[in-house]
């Protein structure tokens, strides 16, 4: 059914008809046949589909599948100056405090080349404690 142009399409809408003038969809297909014997040739399920569609929707041409979020100027320069205020600042925070998902969020920081950095414990050295380098390399001579 998808490469069916859309201008077929119509074309089998109008075979089909209404009311009392409505075509079964085995005329459709030979009707088809008839009309445009260069093509190959279609079958039923896919005149049922052409047909559904139309009925679902009122028209015939593909629905996008994905919506892609729409973010403005300035919620990416609030996203920015969040961060520069404060580093380790979530993504998905972000996301909360703008409704949006977070990885929208990440994405668009990903884009701007900025991370939220994520803390991690590490342990110091003091004073007291040797040096690591020197404990666990015995010399060779």
């Amino acid at each position: 059914m998808s490469y069916l142009p859309e201008s077929l399409k119509i074309e089998i809408l109008m075979m089909i008809g209404y009311g009392d003038r409505a075509r079964t969809q085995c005329e459709v297909v030979r009707l088809f046949r008839e009309t445009h014997p260069d093509l190959p040739p279609l079958n039923q399920g896919t005149i049922s589909k052409i047909e559904a569609q139309y009925r679902e929707m009122g028209h015939d041409r593909k629905v996008p599948s994905k919506r892609q979020a729409v973010v403005d100027d300035d919620t990416k320069l609030n996203w920015l100056l969040a961060l520069e205020e404060n580093p380790i600042t979530p993504a998905s925070q972000l996301a909360r405090d703008s409704n949006l998902h977070h990885k929208t969020v990440l994405k668009i920081l990903k884009y701007e080349k900025k991370r939220p950095y994520k803390m991690q414990a590490v342990q110091e050295l003091l004073e007291d404690d040797p040096d690591p380098r020197n404990v666990g390399c015995p010399t060779f001579e």
